[in-house]
């Protein structure tokens, strides 16, 4: 059966208006029960909510299959295909040293002083390309160094560096997160990219050295010797790119997609030079050059054969199986809550109301992130439910949507989420002093890019 044959066959009978809501309810209360009681994994959750909503509401369970299936698989092929291609990059960035080569050159440069403005930006540009907890792992040796020699508290230097990843996971695509968001409201990329890195600057300062300057105060662990003899011996046996080569690299993509939105503005529809940054720019294309490239200044350029840099692409798709599963399952939630009307309804209710759609949207994904924990979750769940609104906005702000969900979706990391556990476990904090310099640095993340959001919409 073809695509547009598939699209026809989504569900179009009529659903009590009475029905929708308990619908929404129930089937968002049952994803975050499966996940947070029971531990069921999310993409398993998903599905079962997706089920859920559908029954309650009253289609025919055909009908809520074809939906749920629809929206699946449209998220697989339009973000999945992204997130792989994403994760090989990365891959290529860590295994080719490229990644330390970044690090080195910035703390290298900078005064005990400047250290955690460094961080953060080593954190910034390497959470660019790479999932949170991949960038998270790569990073700790380098917090660990820094910390010891520069003789800066470890959360002084180590907040920054979570800020830089954290923000990019949430605002700046091409990080799967915000291209989640992107797809589901159809909003447009370089503007977004554009607003979102506009937004992820003093976020990043705020969140990162500012806000560590405090966390700092209350909570003062030194930094453990584990990597220090590990990581000189393996300098010495390493080739990497050059700090240059890499960084142009890790930016190709993002330059590749900011030249499609400004051909977009400024060329003629038609032209060579429109029609040539439209194809060059779109994420697709974009990270596979920017992968085609790096398999050449990054992995030759440290020496891989190609029996390594074969293994090294292999490598970056197995840990992300499941987060392929998650959000190509968020996007059928999102479709089941789309074809029941459910969307609808929350929209006709944002209109009448006067209530902020911006501000609707990021408590939407702050609720979804405290119960489930998952921002992943948060993000496409959120944008499921807040999709038919985009109708009533414009370009930029729907953008603006998108990086309202983005900010939320990062709120008050605790006990539910993974990410609390691997920083916990790696600073040897305790819960209380995690949830004073992690959680509450994600929660100033969310806030100040929420209030950022809302600046902008005053003037975009």
């Amino acid at each position: 059966m073809s695509t547009a044959l598939i699209a026809l066959a989504a569900p179009e009978a009529a659903v009590p208006t009475g029905r929708l809501l308990p619908a929404a309810l129930v089937g968002i209360a049952l994803i975050v029960l499966l996940i947070t009681r029971f531990r069921l994994h999310p993409f398993l959750s998903l599905t079962l909510g997706s089920l859920a909503v559908g029954a309650i509401a009253g289609l025919p369970m055909a009908d809520v299959i074809t939906s749920f299936t629809n929206g699946f698989g449209s998220t697989a092929a339009g973000v999945g295909t992204l997130i792989a291609l994403g994760a090989m990059f990365g891959k290529l960035l860590a295994d080719s040293g490229g990644a330390d080569e970044i690090v080195d050159t910035i703390v290298g440069r900078s005064s005990p002083r400047s250290l955690p403005w460094a961080m953060a930006a080593v954190g910034a540009l390497i959470g660019l390309p790479m999932f949170f907890e991949i960038g998270l792992v790569l990073l700790m040796p380098v917090i660990f160094l820094v910390s010891r020699r520069s003789g800066l508290s470890l959360v002084r230097v180590g907040i920054p560096a979570l800020a830089g990843l954290s923000v990019m996971h949430g605002l700046v695509p091409p990080h799967p997160g915000p291209l989640v968001a992107i797809d589901a409201l159809k909003a447009d990329l370089g503007i977004t990219l554009g607003l979102g890195v506009l937004i992820a600057v003093p976020t990043v300062a705020i969140a990162g050295p500012l806000f560590a300057r405090y966390a700092a105060r209350w909570v003062d662990v030194p930094a453990p010797e584990l990597f220090d003899a590990g990581r000189q011996q393996d300098e010495g046996d390493v080739r990497r790119p050059s700090f240059g080569v890499t960084v142009a690299t890790v930016l190709l993509p993002v330059v590749l997609m900011m030249g499609k939105a400004v051909a977009d503005l400024f060329a003629a529809e038609g032209t060579l030079v429109r029609s040539g940054l439209d194809f060059l720019g779109t994420p697709l294309v974009a990270l596979l050059i920017a992968v085609l490239v790096a398999i050449f200044t990054l992995g030759r350029g440290a020496g891989m054969d190609r029996k390594a840099l074969a293994t090294s692409l292999e490598r970056a798709l197995p840990p992300i199986a499941g987060i392929l599963l998650i959000v190509a399952a968020g996007g059928g939630f999102k479709q089941t809550l789309v074809d029941t009307g459910i969307g609808k309804l929350v929209a006709d209710w944002v209109q009448s109301s006067g209530l902020s759609v911006l501000l609707l949207a990021w408590l939407v994904a702050v609720l979804i992130r405290l119960a489930t924990g998952s921002a992943t979750v948060a993000t496409v769940t959120a944008s499921g439910i807040l999709a038919p609104l985009v109708t009533t906005l414009d370009t930029g702000h729907t953008s603006l949507l998108v990086l309202a969900i983005g900010a939320g979706s990062l709120f008050f990391s605790h006990v539910n989420d993974a990410g609390f556990w691997l920083v916990k476990e790696y600073f040897g904090l305790s819960v209380g002093q995690n949830l004073k310099t992690w959680s509450a640095m994600e929660t100033v993340i969310s806030v100040v890019g929420l209030v950022l959001v809302l600046a902008l919409s005053l003037v975009v």
